[in-house]
């Protein structure tokens, strides 16, 4: 059983993706009463840079998210501390999976793309052994959630769909370890 759980969700500047699923994932664990703990960070990070307004805006979409202070982000390089802390880093493209087995090796065996866990973690089996499946695959950018830096509003409103979407899925997968 999943007591409790830390991750770290990694994109490239950490001012968008890896903050929208760090918010998600941090408002399914307060909504689902889970004992999460969430940090966020990224593979080339211009250190304490605030969220894109787009990326706030495309959270607040999200009616079923919850209340943050979204004003308070400021983007931070991934470190050995995260790393040493995390029991599972989430990425959201292959290159980032790649960055951290060639950056932290020891780290290749709790990283593993947020697609591509909730597309082929095997369900009959406990948390640890499904993520530990994952991250052994090859990361491949069919799993790839695209960067919606440079797009218009609607580009980051629908990347925080899809992020949500799967947050939830993640959120029902290890509940039903939870519950079941």
């Amino acid at each position: 059983m999943v007591s409790s759980l830390k991750l770290v969700t990694l994109c490239t500047g950490n001012v968008a993706r890896s903050v929208m699923l760090g918010y998600m994932l941090t408002s399914l664990a307060t909504s689902n009463g889970f004992d999460w703990k969430v940090r966020t960070a990224g593979t080339h990070v211009v250190e304490g840079s605030a969220v894109s307004a787009r990326t706030r805006d495309a959270l607040l979409t999200l009616d079923d998210l919850g209340e943050h202070h979204y004003s308070g982000h400021r983007s931070h390089q991934l470190t050995s501390d995260d790393v040493a802390w995390a029991d599972a880093i989430l990425t959201s493209e292959a290159g980032h999976v790649y960055f951290v087995r060639s950056n932290f090796p020891e780290a290749t065996s709790k990283t593993a793309m947020l697609q591509q866990f909730v597309r082929e973690a095997p369900l009959d089996v406990l948390f640890d052994d499904q993520f530990r499946h994952v991250a052994s695959l090859e990361p491949s950018p069919l799993f790839d959630v695209d960067d919606p830096a440079g797009g218009d509003q609607g580009v980051y409103n629908a990347c925080a769909l899809k992020l949500w979407e799967m947050a939830q899925v993640f959120s029902t997968i290890v509940s039903d370890e939870e519950t079941g």
